[in-house]
């Protein structure tokens, strides 16, 4: 997954997050990301709290456009592609009961002003 994913792209400053897994721990991991200049991030251990808003994210976002859908998928770039549309839809367009029924984006416009 490493490979293909930072397969021709310039990384040089990129944060990657995760949790304390093991294979993000692994030495070989650690060493394939210092070599394409990506520092690693890791949440405390015994504090899920570090990573809570984006396993919350990442858990809406494959239920609403992964799952069950796995086939519309032919190539990484389409995925990449529908990653992209689903954070616009998500930031722009999809209201939150959270928000008083606003998006992201519209409740923080509101706020600002």
């Amino acid at each position: 997954m490493l490979n293909k994913s930072f397969e021709n792209k310039d990384l040089e400053s990129l944060i990657l997050h995760s949790d304390q897994g093991w294979q993000y721990q692994h030495q070989s991991y650690q060493q394939r990301l210092k070599n394409k200049g990506i520092k690693q991030s890791m949440s405390r251990k015994g504090n899920s709290m570090d990573n809570d808003l984006m396993e919350n994210f990442f858990g809406i976002l494959k239920t609403e456009m992964f799952y069950d859908q796995e086939d519309k998928y032919k190539t990484l770039d389409d995925l990449i592609i529908a990653i992209d549309e689903y954070i616009y839809y998500y930031n722009h367009d999809r209201i939150k009961e959270k928000l008083k029924g606003l998006s992201p984006v519209n409740y923080r416009l509101q706020s600002s002003n």
